[in-house]
């Protein structure tokens, strides 16, 4: 294998954003789309970091927020809050953030296992750590993000 192909297998496309002054990736791939907030449509007896439905181009999708879901404080939206369209476990769903920073390349050799020592979410989202420049930015394994049940559920919604 030359070294170019094993450079290109090294390499990692993140969407990069931000929830509670800390940098949050997630996989490209698993990425459809990065919206403006718009008017979400509250669905009663959903859990709590459910925010409702949007409809997007004529598909209902349900938004969840993340801060809610990782038991972090409330925020008042602004000019900068996004909704990250992505695909988890056969759904797509809607992911409110604080706002989109950048779309990234990273090698491998920047990324690490997460700290035992991680506070502010449950360890069980984080898939790894990424060392850039002088930021860590969070990887989520996306496939944790909900349960099998709040998947059911959020089935259910759309």
């Amino acid at each position: 294998m030359s070294d170019e192909v094993k450079k290109k297998a090294e390499e990692h496309q993140l969407v990069v954003f931000g929830i509670a002054n800390e940098l949050y990736g997630v996989d490209i791939a698993s990425v459809r789309e990065i919206i403006t907030m718009q008017r979400i449509t509250r669905v009663p007896r959903t859990p709590d970091f459910v925010e409702g439905i949007i409809n997007l181009r004529g598909k209902v999708i349900p938004v969840i927020d993340l801060r809610q879901r990782f038991n972090l404080s409330i925020a008042e939206e602004n000019k900068e809050t996004r909704i990250v369209v992505v695909e988890i476990q056969g759904i797509t769903i809607g992911m409110v953030v604080d706002g989109v920073s950048e779309v990234l390349r990273i090698t491998s050799d920047v990324i690490e296992p997460p700290s035992p020592v991680i506070v502010g979410i449950d360890a069980e989202y984080i898939r790894a750590v990424a060392k850039v420049d002088d930021r860590l930015i969070i990887l989520l394994d996306m496939e944790k993000v909900l349960n099998k049940q709040e998947t059911i559920e959020l089935k259910a919604v759309s």
